[in-house]
């Protein structure tokens, strides 16, 4: 249900204190004022801390400075005469005693009146005593068909109003954004050139990445990384490169569902956050990341917010890459923190998302201790698929070394022995392999010369790789992925050298 039909819903059950996280204040009040309209000519009126009531002739002022007043306005209108009464900024008063009080004593007035109070907030801020007596409604960023018109009737003015795929990545663009924020910027841009330029969109998604960081919440990533940065893991690489084209029109018309996401399961260093990276710069898609206790606040409802928040802002961009890294720290041992019920709450409403999304959001979930993860995070349809990333084998580590060494050697990457490099690094993951040659360019640097095989070989012996380390826990986790609970990420075995010997 989209908000003007919720709004409207509420409307006519008289709901009688209505609470709109945004910080669109201008886009939000002009949807309230047209349903309210719509609704038989309602009457609004707006109330903040400074100026007091507007909309009203006759009290005009009325309450400014005191948001007591302001409620107590109610009691002037006649009480058959419908109104709306939206109230700005008015978290900041809950915990007052007198105000709270006041709150739920109008909720039970105006279930007999045709009134409804409208409480903006950029945040949901709700005390424990009034949480039974405000309804929350979430309120959307602009989507694409609203960015558009917009985008249109600013640059009315230029005499160059871009067009066809210049127009299209300009709104893609600007998803995500307030309807402020993509005012501001556009006017950046006009301002600079007297015109939006193609470079412009460049400028656009700067303001995005500040914004995203803003939200404390999610961060925007750069996708840099690419699928053939991927030693190994032919199978999952297969996988994503036959989706390439899945979120295109042309998918849409031959029948294909958006893809929903997977889940990259295995130790650490084996290359599951490398992958998410590589997925959105192969599928041409922005990259965000969350990291999952951001979502949780102190305050009653926060954390809820925070994860509706979270969700809207990555619908708002879509299609995307949402980037949930080690999923399995943050809902380990659910139901057993003593929270509240709030982390039960956060997860129900995660995975409620995750099966019910119709959004071309994309989510990459990994974990290194698939045990700890409640069994309604792997049940299907909330991913596409799960996929085991093991250790490397030999011939995936001759890969990896092989990516690597192209890149800080690629004139004399013959010179270096790597078919003899796999084979000395039996359990070695990924990200110790590339310790590995960093620790080797050390040795060389330290000597005034080029690093060689036998300087590799040589920091090779000096690390203990995880597999040695974590043995019991890494065993009970190729043999859960051996157990045909997920598909294998390579094509090889799954086992590593060494586990494989002892089993």
């Amino acid at each position: 249900m989209n908000f003007r039909d919720e709004f409207k819903l509420l409307l006519r059950a008289r709901y009688p204190l209505i609470y709109i996280p945004t910080y669109e204040e201008e886009r939000v009040e002009a949807a309230i004022r047209e349903e309210a309209t719509n609704q038989g000519n309602r009457p609004v009126y707006t109330w903040d801390f400074v100026d007091g009531y507007q909309g009203s002739p006759n009290d005009v002022g009325f309450g400014k400075r005191n948001p007591l007043q302001a409620l107590e306005f109610v009691e002037k209108l006649t009480a058959a005469a419908p109104a709306v009464l939206i109230l700005r900024d008015y978290h900041r008063f809950l915990d007052d005693v007198a105000i709270a009080r006041k709150l739920r004593n109008l909720a039970k007035l105006l279930k007999s009146q045709p009134k409804n109070i409208v409480l903006l907030s950029p945040r949901v801020a709700i005390p424990d005593d009034l949480t039974e007596v405000l309804t929350v409604v979430e309120f959307p960023l602009p989507n694409a068909s609203e960015i558009k018109m917009e985008v249109e009737r600013l640059l009315q003015a230029t005499g160059n109003p871009p067009v066809g795929k210049f127009l299209d990545d300009l709104v893609r663009s600007c998803q995500g954004l307030s309807m402020e924020r993509i005012r501001r910027v556009l006017a950046r841009g006009i301002a600079t050139h007297g015109q939006l330029e193609p470079e412009d969109v460049d400028l656009v998604l700067a303001e995005k990445r500040q914004t995203i960081r803003q939200t404390q919440i999610l961060d925007f990533y750069p996708a840099t990384e690419e699928i053939t940065d991927i030693g190994g893991l032919d199978n999952l690489k297969d996988w994503l490169i036959r989706r390439g084209g899945s979120f295109s029109e042309k998918a849409r018309q031959y029948g294909l569902p958006y893809p929903r996401g997977l889940m990259l399961v295995g130790i650490q260093g084996t290359g599951k956050s490398l992958t998410a990276k590589a997925i959105a710069h192969h599928w041409h898609l922005p990259l965000l990341r969350l990291d999952v206790g951001r979502l949780f606040g102190g305050l009653v409802g926060e954390s809820e917010s925070r994860t509706r928040q979270m969700i809207q802002v990555a619908e708002a961009l879509a299609p995307c890459i949402l980037w949930i890294d080690e999923i399995d720290k943050a809902f380990s041992g659910l139901g057993s923190k003593g929270d509240a019920g709030t982390t039960s709450r956060v997860f129900g409403t995660f995975i409620n998302w995750l099966a019910e999304k119709t959004s071309p959001v994309f989510v990459v979930a990994t974990a290194n201790d698939i045990q700890a993860l409640p069994p309604e995070m792997l049940r299907k349809g909330r991913f596409d698929e799960i996929f085991f990333v093991g250790l490397p084998s030999q011939e995936e580590r001759k890969a990896i070394f092989n990516v690597h060494l192209s890149r800080l050697r690629p004139h004399n990457l013959n010179s270096y022995e790597i078919e003899r490099l796999a084979y000395e690094t039996p359990d070695f993951s990924g990200a110790e392999i590339e310790q590995t040659l960093i620790e080797a360019m050390h040795i060389g640097f330290s000597q005034n010369r080029d690093f060689t095989t036998d300087d590799i070989l040589e920091a090779a012996s000096q690390i203990i790789p995880l597999a040695r380390t974590a043995l019991e826990q890494i065993q009970k986790l190729q043999e859960w992925a051996a157990s045909g609970r997920a598909r294998l990420a390579s094509k090889y075995s799954p086992l590593s050298d060494r586990i494989q010997r002892q089993l």
